[in-house]
C-alpha cells in the first residue's frame, strides 16, 4: 500500500464526510489488518493516547474558559480596555485586538476568545460606523491569538507528539502573538485612519475609567497568575489549568454571575469539545501506529531529505500544504495528521522543533479563518448573525499580516527561541 494511495483514501473519507476522528482511527485499523499485525495494537495505541498528564490540561483549559464566557467576564474586559483606549483612532479596534489578546493569555482556544470577545465588540464596532466585513474579519483573525499566545491547546498537542517542553513552546509562542496582536492594531488604527465612516468615541472620565478597569482586574490578573506561574515554574501547565478553573470559579462567582444552569452549560460545552479532540487524538494514533509500521514517517524523511536539502524550501512546501489542507481540516486534526509525518525530517533538517513549532501554529491560525472550514468564521457568523461572505471578506487582510508574521519568524528564529532559550 504505497502512500498515494494511502492519502487518497483518507483524502476521500474526509471528503464524504467521515468524522475526522474515525477516518484516521477506521484507516490506522484497516491498514493493521490489511499488513498482518494484531488488532490489538489499536486498543493499545487508544489507551496510550489518553495516558498523559499533560493532556489533561485541554478540558481543564477549556472548562475554565467557558466558565469565563458563560460569566460574560469577556465584556468587563473589552470596557476596561475600551476606558483607556476608545478614543484613539481605531479605539475600538485596538481595545478589541487588546482584549482579545489578554483572553487568550487565559483560555488558550481561538473559538472561546472569538465569542467571547465578539458577542461584545460587534455591536459597539458596527455602531461607531466601522464596516462590518472589517469587524468580522477583524474579530476572527484576533480570536486566533488564542492558540499563539499561551496557553495554547495545540501547542499542547504538538508538545506532547514531538514530547517537547510544553513550557518552552507556550514562551516560544509570546513575542511573535505579540507581535501579531500589534500588526492588528497597526491595521486598525489605519483603517480607521482612512474610512469617511468612522465615528470617534467620546472620551471616557476618570471615574468610569477606574470603576472599568477594577471590575476588569480579577480577569487580568488570572492571565498573569497563569502565565507567571508557567513562566516561573511555581507550576506544570496542567497544575495551571487546575487553578485557572479554581480562580475562575471564584471570580464568577464573587460578581454574582454564575449559577447551575449556566455551570452546567459550561460543563456541557467542555464536554462536547474534549470528546471531539479526544476522539481525533484517538484515531490520529491508531493512524500513526500504522503509518510507523508501514514505516512512512521514514520513507517520507528520506524523500524530504532528498529532495529539499534547504531549510526554506522545506518549510515553504509544508506551509503551502497547511494552506490546502486548511481548506477542509481544521486545527486539531491538521495537526495529528501531519507532525507525525514530519517530525522525524526535523532532525534530519536540522530544524529546531520549538521554532516549527511556532510556525506551524501560525499556520493553524491561518487555517481558523480559510473557508470553507475555518472555525472562527462559524463563531462569528453565528454570534453576529452576519453572513459568510461577509467574514470572508474581511479575514483576507488579516490573513496576510499573519503569513507577513510567518515570514518575520523564518528570518528571525529568535523573535520564537529568544524566551525559551535566551531568558
Amino acid at each position: 500500500m504505497t502512500v498515494p494511495l494511502i492519502l487518497g483514501i483518507l483524502i476521500l473519507l474526509l471528503l464524504v464526510g467521515v468524522p475526522v476522528g474515525f477516518a484516521l482511527g477506521g484507516l490506522g485499523l484497516s491498514m493493521l489488518l490489511y499488513a498482518g499485525f494484531s488488532p490489538v495494537m489499536a486498543p493499545m495505541a487508544l489507551y496510550s493516547s489518553f495516558d498523559s498528564f499533560i493532556l489533561l490540561s485541554v478540558p481543564l483549559f477549556l472548562l475554565m474558559s467557558n466558565i469565563l464566557l458563560q460569566g460574560g467576564v469577556g465584556k468587563d474586559l473589552f470596557n476596561a480596555v475600551q476606558a483607556w483606549v476608545g478614543h484613539w483612532p481605531g479605539g475600538l479596534g485596538i481595545a478589541t485586538i487588546t482584549s482579545c489578546t489578554i483572553f487568550s493569555a487565559i483560555s488558550g482556544s481561538s473559538v472561546a476568545t472569538a465569542a467571547t470577545i465578539g458577542s461584545v465588540a460587534i455591536k459597539e464596532m458596527t455602531d461607531r460606523g466601522y464596516n462590518r466585513s472589517f469587524v468580522y474579519g477583524l474579530i476572527a483573525a484576533g480570536g486566533t491569538l488564542g492558540i499563539l499566545i499561551p496557553p495554547s491547546i495545540p501547542m499542547i498537542v504538538y508538545g506532547v507528539i514531538t514530547e517537547e517542553s510544553i513550557v518552552d513552546l507556550f514562551l516560544a509562542g509570546i513575542i511573535p502573538g505579540l507581535m501579531l496582536a500589534s500588526a492588528f492594531i497597526v491595521y486598525s488604527f489605519l483603517y480607521a485612519r482612512f474610512s469617511r465612516h468612522y465615528v470617534p468615541s467620546p472620551k471616557v472620565t476618570g471615574a468610569a475609567r477606574y470603576q472599568a478597569s477594577l471590575r476588569a482586574l480579577p480577569t487580568i490578573l488570572l492571565a498573569v497568575v497563569i502565565i507567571g506561574g508557567i513562566y516561573t515554574g511555581i507550576f506544570t501547565p496542567t497544575e495551571s489549568a487546575a487553578i485557572g478553573v479554581a480562580a475562575s470559579l471564584v471570580i464568577v462567582l464573587a460578581m454574582q454571575r454564575m449559577n447551575i444552569d449556566k455551570f452546567k452549560q459550561a460543563c456541557i460545552s467542555t464536554m462536547k469539545t474534549t470528546v471531539t479532540i479526544f476522539l481525533i487524538i484517538a484515531g490520529a494514533k491508531v493512524f500513526g501506529k500504522a503509518i510507523t509500521l508501514y514505516q512512512i514517517p521514514q520513507d517520507i524523511s528520506y524523500l524530504v531529505t532528498t529532495h529539499f536539502t534547504d531549510v526554506g524550501l522545506f518549510i515553504l512546501a509544508v506551509c503551502c500544504v497547511l494552506l490546502i489542507m486548511g481548506f477542509f481540516l481544521e486545527s486539531i486534526s491538521m495537526l495529528l495528521i501531519m507532525m507525525p509525518v514530519l517530525d522525524p525530517s526535523l532532525g534530519a533538517l536540522g530544524i529546531d522543533p520549538i521554532w516549527f513549532g511556532v510556525i506551524f501554529v501560525i499556520m493553524i491560525e491561518c487555517a481558523l479563518i480559510t473557508p470553507p472550514v475555518g472555525l472562527n468564521i462559524f463563531v462569528i457568523q453565528a454570534v453576529s448573525g452576519g453572513t459568510s461572505v461577509e467574514v470572508i471578506k474581511g479575514v483576507w487582510p488579516f490573513m496576510m499580516i499573519m503569513l507577513a508574521c510567518l515570514l518575520l519568524v523564518y528570518l528571525i528564529p529568535s523573535t520564537a527561541l529568544y524566551l525559551p532559550f535566551f531568558m
